[in-house]
């Protein structure tokens, strides 16, 4: 086994076995969390004052070891033969997504070191950092899941946004021209009343705006039960997909008693 093989093994997911490749992931993983805990406790008043050179240092640690394991992938990408090719495939690992995830989890860190950045989005920047939480995915089967479910159901979610959008466009413009001279300000255009419309579909119901015209208050409550149903469509459909997923990743698996198929039985 080649060197760069035996590293893409050590990089990636641990098979069973690979105590070597089990350390390095464990490492990885306590790494991001302990990264995003000191992220979160950054923002509580006196953490950062107190500690932050040693956030700081911290910080410096982990940009240097998660810019070394994001080189490592995409030397040793190769031996994946989706990658084999040396330039053009190295450039699609790259933008495959948990490459361009362990991307924008040291982007920011490099960012302040070579540019000088405006107080107004230091943190915005800063807080890209929670990118680091979303490493976890190649680690983590539920969350592998996840992302094959929404990929898997994409067209289905395409079509359910889809009619939401317009089922918005068609209430917020309803209740502009029946709130629309009652309340100027509340309702100043349509594009303004879809806020409305997106808390009201959706059932949250803020009460920062809300209609006071009988025929608006009635259109409301209607716009109210049929957002309940809409809404749940996206839902529906990814439960189906979870649903799948789940008996697919069953599937083959065998019965320790009766030796049968556990998929097929309940």
């Amino acid at each position: 086994m080649t060197t760069k093989k035996r590293l893409y093994e050590i990089m990636e997911k641990a098979e069973k076995g690979d105590l070597l490749s089990r350390i390095v992931d464990l490492f990885i993983l306590t790494l991001i969390i302990l990264n995003v805990t000191m992220v979160i406790l950054e923002t509580v008043g006196g953490v950062k004052e107190t500690y932050g050179e040693s956030i700081e240092i911290f910080e410096t640690i982990c940009v240097v070891i998660f810019t070394v394991e994001y080189l490592l992938r995409i030397w040793c990408c190769t031996a994946d033969t989706k990658f084999a090719r040396p330039l053009t495939g190295r450039l699609a690992f790259m933008l495959t997504p948990l490459a361009l995830i362990d991307l924008m989890a040291i982007f920011p860190y490099y960012v302040f070191v070579l540019v000088t950045i405006p107080p107004d989005y230091t943190l915005p920047l800063r807080l890209l950092r929670l990118f680091r939480l979303l490493k976890v995915g190649r680690y983590s089967r539920s969350m592998q899941m996840f992302g094959r479910v929404i990929w898997e159901k994409r067209h289905e979610l395409y079509i359910a946004v889809f009619a939401l959008a317009i089922l918005l466009i068609i209430v917020s413009s309803l209740m502009y021209f029946v709130e629309h001279h009652a309340q100027p300000e509340a309702f100043s255009s349509i594009p303004t009343t879809m806020w409305w419309g997106i808390v009201t579909l959706t059932t949250v119901g803020y009460g920062d705006v809300f209609p006071i015209t009988p025929l608006g208050k009635v259109l409301g409550a209607l716009i109210a039960v049929l957002g309940v149903g809409m809404f749940a469509l996206p839902a529906g459909i990814l439960s189906s997909g979870f649903v799948e997923a789940m008996q697919e990743s069953h599937r083959g698996d065998k019965c320790p008693h009766c030796g049968k198929d556990i998929s097929t039985h309940g």
